[in-house]
């Protein structure tokens, strides 16, 4: 008889510590349960961004850009070598879109050296290489920022190669 007693206070402690061990009112104010609805504050479109630039500059759009790089001899080295990583395979070493990867495309990637690339304005290369268009991929989360104004300088050199 005293240990079924035991048992039965013992079940009786447990049921009652479950139902009076959690504060459910409390738990919904908590922040880790409604991450959902943590309201970041609002950039101006002038601001800088300290982090997520190409998302920011995605939204501002081509013509609110302009290449913060100049073409020294360093940048257009910069331009060089990465154009040489990220584009080279389809467009070519001379950017006449004859590169290993890109001779299976039909059509050929670009000849990045025809006037009809030249005139465009950095920006809208900055764009077209960073956010893609038609086949061309989206380089934005592979290259540099920096990189992508740096292959845009040398791009404009090659028109007279």
């Amino acid at each position: 008889m005293v240990r079924h007693s035991v048992a039965v206070l013992f079940w009786f402690a447990c049921l009652s510590w479950l139902c009076a061990g959690c504060d459910y009112a409390r738990m919904t104010t908590d922040e880790g349960y409604d991450t959902y609805e943590t309201h970041m504050p609002v950039m101006s479109m002038g601001a800088i961004a300290t982090g997520g630039t190409l998302s920011t500059l995605r939204m501002m759009g081509a013509e609110a850009l302009a290449n913060p790089l100049h073409p020294t001899p360093p940048v257009l080295a910069q331009g060089r070598q990465a154009y040489g990583y990220f584009c080279t395979h389809c467009h070519g070493p001379r950017g006449e879109g004859h590169g290993t990867v890109g001779q299976s495309f039909a059509p050929l990637p670009t000849n990045l050296a025809s006037e009809r690339v030249q005139r465009q304005s950095d920006a809208d290369l900055f764009f077209k290489i960073g956010f893609g268009f038609n086949r061309h991929p989206d380089l934005s989360h592979t290259m540099l920022e920096n990189d992508i104004w740096a292959v845009i300088h040398y791009l404009r050199r090659m028109q007279g190669q």
